[in-house]
């Protein structure tokens, strides 16, 4: 494990270095070495002020997604767990829907980031309420009160695309909204997502070791001392939390929360606190290269980031699953 830490530090700077080189034209290894070095051209300018903070709100994003995965995954005991579950994503579609259909006197730049991460929190709160109303905190109930959200909560953004849609609104910015995409941060929005995304890592550790007794069975862990029902609630909190600002920096982005995990796992192991770092390392490299053919694939347009992550994390995901089944 000790060269493990170290190959995923190398792979990310890689991972970083593409992204900074991929766009409409890419650049090259000369031109990224002269722009970090404070040459004053215009293409250094466009690769400081526009490329690099992208790269770096790439990398947050995919180690938040990383990192929520992870946790639901140890949460509900399932590999096959994703950040997901419980109606975040659908939340924040109904969240960003009204930020970009409805006239709020509010620069997009501000409520759209706020209304999704709103709607991703309120979302995941109103599950464990439904699930405390009907007196089953636990991860099944918690599951099927999830599916019922997030199905309430799509019929309620396509009911509001239709309502607040007329010919002064194009519903293709929600639709792009939907399907993914990094949110380009000024550097003061960078340096406030990297803050999120240290006390998300902080959070996540302090559970670290339960969801290892968790891991063990409901009894094996009460048995240990552990209080189930508080730490599921504390654990879907946390991991709410995390997901959702994923989401305020770049939309509901697909399956980068189911594989990171396990490449995690297959890397450091099924103990959390490594794998929760791990984990994060993963997403970033995954998201930082997935973006990077967003922006390159058909130039001058830019390919909607969940499309990217979908095409490659459909086939992942069956493999999973047939391995999970043959099992």
């Amino acid at each position: 494990m000790s060269r493990v830490w170290p190959t995923l530090g190398i792979l990310l700077a890689a991972a970083i270095l593409i992204g900074l080189a991929a766009g409409h034209d890419w650049a090259s290894p000369m031109a990224i070495l002269s722009a970090l070095g404070g040459d004053g051209s215009l293409d250094s300018r466009l690769i400081l002020d526009w490329r690099l903070p992208r790269v770096l709100a790439a990398a947050a994003v995919g180690a938040l997604l990383g990192l929520g995965g992870c946790l639901f995954q140890g949460l509900f005991r399932n590999p096959l767990a994703e950040p997901y579950l419980l109606g975040s994503a659908g939340g924040a579609a109904v969240g960003a829907t009204i930020a970009l259909l409805v006239p709020l006197g509010v620069p997009q730049a501000l409520s759209l980031p706020l209304l999704a991460f709103a709607g991703a929190w309120g979302a995941t709160v109103l599950v464990l309420a439904v699930a405390r109303v009907a007196g089953v905190i636990d991860a099944a109930g918690l599951l099927l009160a999830g599916v019922a959200i997030a199905a309430v909560l799509g019929a309620v953004r396509s009911f509001l695309m239709l309502a607040l849609s007329d010919e002064t609104v194009n519903l293709q910015v929600v639709m792009s909204w939907v399907l993914g995409g990094i949110q380009t941060p000024s550097w003061q929005g960078l340096v406030l997502l990297v803050a999120l995304l240290a006390g998300a890592i902080a959070l996540a550790l302090r559970v670290a070791a339960g969801l290892d007794l968790l891991g063990l069975g409901e009894a094996m862990a009460h048995g240990f001392g552990l209080d189930i029902r508080r730490f599921i609630t504390l654990c879907v909190l946390v991991g709410a939390v995390v997901v959702a600002i994923a989401v305020a920096y770049g939309g509901p982005v697909a399956f980068v929360g189911l594989a990171a995990p396990h490449i995690a796992r297959w890397l450091v192991g099924p103990r959390h606190r490594p794998l929760i770092l791990a984990s994060s390392l993963a997403g970033a490299i995954i998201v930082v290269l997935a973006d990077a053919i967003a922006r390159s694939a058909l130039p001058p347009a830019e390919i909607p980031l969940g499309l990217v992550t979908a095409i490659a994390g459909g086939p992942f995901f069956l493999v999973l699953l047939a391995r999970r089944l043959k099992s």
